[in-house]
């Protein structure tokens, strides 16, 4: 099996924040192996932009180094190829300077040309990003803007930065990125539903018992203290990953594969939340374990806030007011400095309604659990009768499908998150992305959430790093009876 590479429209993308952090990791390593994959067309051209005083030269030494650091062995000839694309302005969002030497360098807009202009910047200078697109006369209809999360801090927030893009722009050239909809495993959640005759049917209350959703860090928050301390796992996390797998688990099928079709779906999802009951959440905070060395910090020690109150962990019980999952609870956690790094959507269904071989065979049900990282796959859990003499004992056995195994090289060089995500921005191609109402709609059950827990001066639940979380989360499971899946590498 080989896969396809489609080169994409010429096209000039300008990258603000050109020389930070998210652009060294994520957003040149991914251009420049579209670039070695021939998926670039000649006389695409990258524009770094910034407000470090370099020369071309000295960005394009910058732009090599990130490389041979994020992208492995990386062939010279293909580096040199790929840095002739790339140039660099100083641009600063209130510095006029910066933004004529930009129009002279970009010229008018072109409809033979896709522009795109990537903010891998704080969210205070999206709103002066556009403005100054804008006014400069930058922008056409063939020009996106791709804008990273966090989009808000609350709802008002979130619907303040969307008056101020629309303003500027229609919704259909405002990407909203979030690269947990790129991984290649959490786009196989559509084709595993609506794609297999054998789970649609399925997919219901009628035949699900409950599902758990689980986000999984080893990673505490170095380096993110300041943004961190004031977000939390709930905003952070929460509000748009998990909310993400949730509508992709729980959405019914849209009528095509259309971006507007899929996020009409999606938004459903959200509006049909249930407010979520006080008891119903546990928030919790990571401590250094017992007997820990010094260089083990606690999340107060790490972000410098001895009394802290900001949740490293969350977990919640959620249920959706629709008849495909009235009374089927979906269970949602995530957290950092957990025992293992994992993302894991676990889809519990029923016992069968009579077992006719008796007692001794025990309860048994079948598990559907889809594994977006490290080791993509799915397994389906299935009953068969235990080898050997005595009688019709049962046990559990996994259909394991491992995509390394099964797809062997294809899995490896797939794109990944971002790679996937900005060729789509070039091809005008939305499905992947956050649509403006979607956004409110999430802060909209969200902020009930955090004003709930503030009011009531809730504190998070201490836990150790390396564990599975506080100890409430399982109470909060074992009040229904249920237990969380393990949390495994």
């Amino acid at each position: 099996m080989v896969s396809r590479v489609i080169p994409v429209d010429p096209f000039d993308l300008v990258v603000f924040g050109g020389t930070g952090d998210l652009a060294q990791r994520k957003i040149l390593p991914a251009l420049f192996r579209r670039h070695c994959d021939e998926q670039l067309p000649d006389g695409a051209r990258i524009i770094g932009a910034a407000r470090s005083d370099l020369t071309r030269e000295s960005y394009q030494a910058l732009v090599a180094e990130a490389l041979q650091t994020h992208c492995g062995a990386v062939a010279p000839e293909q580096l040199a190829r790929f840095l002739d694309r790339v140039l660099y302005l100083r641009v600063d969002a209130t510095d006029p300077a910066g933004w004529q030497a930009l129009t002279q360098e970009l010229g008018k807009p072109r409809q033979d040309r896709v522009r795109v202009f990537y903010f891998s910047v704080g969210p205070s200078l999206f709103a002066p990003l556009a403005e100054q697109i804008w006014a400069h006369e930058l922008a056409d209809d063939q020009t996106r803007i791709v804008v990273e999360k966090p989009f808000g801090h609350d709802l008002a927030s979130a619907r303040a930065l969307n008056q101020t893009l629309a303003s500027h722009f229609d919704e259909s050239q405002i990407y909203r990125i979030d690269h947990y909809l790129g991984k290649e495993t959490v786009q196989n959640l559509m084709a595993i539903r609506f794609g297999n005759m054998l789970f649609e049917p399925l997919w219901n209350s009628q035949y699900v018992d409950h599902i758990q959703i689980t986000v999984a860090e080893t990673v505490g928050v170095g380096g993110r203290e300041a943004y961190y301390d004031k977000s939390g796992a709930m905003r952070d996390m929460m509000q748009n990953h998990l909310m993400q797998l949730l509508c992709l688990i729980a959405m019914e099928p849209p009528a095509k594969f259309d971006p507007d079709a899929v996020r009409d779906e999606k938004l459903k999802v959200i509006r049909a939340l249930e407010p979520v009951e006080p008891h119903h959440i546990v928030r919790g905070q990571y401590v250094a374990p017992s007997g820990a060395t010094g260089s083990d910090l606690t999340y107060r020690e790490t972000v410098g806030a001895p009394r802290s109150t900001t949740e490293s962990y969350v977990a919640l019980k959620a249920h959706i007011s629709n008849w495909r999952w009235a009374g089927t609870p979906f269970y949602l956690r995530t957290g950092k400095r957990l025992v293992a790094r994992s993302s894991v959507i676990n889809v519990f269904f029923k016992d069968a309604p009579h077992s006719i071989f008796g007692a001794d065979a025990g309860r048994h049900a079948n598990l559907l659990t889809i594994r977006l990282q490290p080791d993509e796959g799915i397994t389906l859990k299935v009953t068969i009768k235990e080898p050997g003499p005595g009688g019709m004992r049962l046990m559990d056995v996994p259909l394991d499908m491992s995509f390394a195994q099964a797809l062997g090289d294809n899995i490896h060089g797939a794109p990944d998150a971002y790679e996937r995500l900005i060729t789509d921005v070039i091809r005008g191609n939305q499905t992947l992305f956050m649509r403006g109402d979607e956004v409110e709609a999430a802060w909209a059950w969200t902020d009930p959430i955090i004003a709930g827990w503030t009011s009531r001066g809730d504190v998070p639940k201490p836990y150790d790093s390396g564990s599975t979380g506080p100890g409430d989360a399982d109470l909060l499971m074992r009040r229904d009876q249920r237990d969380w899946r393990g949390i495994n590498p």
